[in-house]
């Protein structure tokens, strides 16, 4: 026999699946204000300040905000697509990050989280050194590749020439052979490098208290 819910029940389970919502929104709103306080704290680094704004922030969504704002800072940081480290974007994430590491909730004292951010500071500094590493190897690799490729390059400037009856040159990246030789051999070493700055970022957050495992 079925069991027949009353108008009670049915408005009890209506009034929890209501408070569930508000509080994914809370959260939602809660990972929002972090994204902009971070992108505040770019436009201008240091002149945010994350302790002032974390104590609005309701206890429980504190963590959030403050996760969502760590995460803007290491999105930052990226392997260059061009023949420079942003030096100045990279500093003003490191701030960020050491900002952050300061207020997490994981810590139980003001000196167990300055601890936990000289070592953020140390691995920064190790993780700067490693994308000036990658810009250097980028650099080497692509002129191993075109110095590879060029007598075969040169072979068909000569016979364009002698088709057209004048001096060709190819640039190598409109040859689609060389452009798919280049690919392969540049991504596969890009891929490499963005997979252990990946984990070197996991590990910062780690370092600073904004894992998952820290927020549950």
């Amino acid at each position: 026999m079925a069991v027949i819910k009353s108008a009670f029940e049915l408005a009890m389970e209506r009034a929890k699946d209501l408070k569930v919502d508000e509080s994914a929104q809370k959260a939602a709103d809660a990972k929002m204000e972090g994204r902009k306080a971070a992108s505040r704290w770019l436009e201008s680094p240091g002149s945010f300040d994350f302790k002032e704004a974390v104590q609005k922030i309701e206890d429980q969504l504190r963590l959030t905000f403050l996760k969502s704002a760590f995460e803007v800072f290491t999105s930052q940081i990226q392997l260059p697509s061009n023949s420079n480290v942003d030096k100045e974007k990279l500093e003003a994430a490191r701030k960020g990050i050491e900002a952050l590491c300061m207020l997490s909730p994981r810590f139980r004292s003001e000196r167990e989280a300055a601890i936990a951010r000289q070592k953020a500071q140390a691995l920064m500094s190790q993780i700067a050194q490693f994308l000036n590493q990658y810009n250097e190897e980028i650099k080497r690799v692509e002129q191993a590749i075109r110095s590879q490729w060029a007598p075969k390059l040169r072979e068909k400037e000569r016979l364009l020439a002698a088709q057209l009856g004048q001096s060709v040159r190819i640039d190598p990246m409109s040859d689609p052979e060389f452009v798919e030789f280049y690919r392969k051999n540049v991504e596969e070493m890009r891929k490499n490098y963005a997979s252990a700055l990946e984990g070197a970022k996991e590990q910062l957050a780690g370092m600073c208290g904004y894992t998952e495992e820290n927020q549950d």
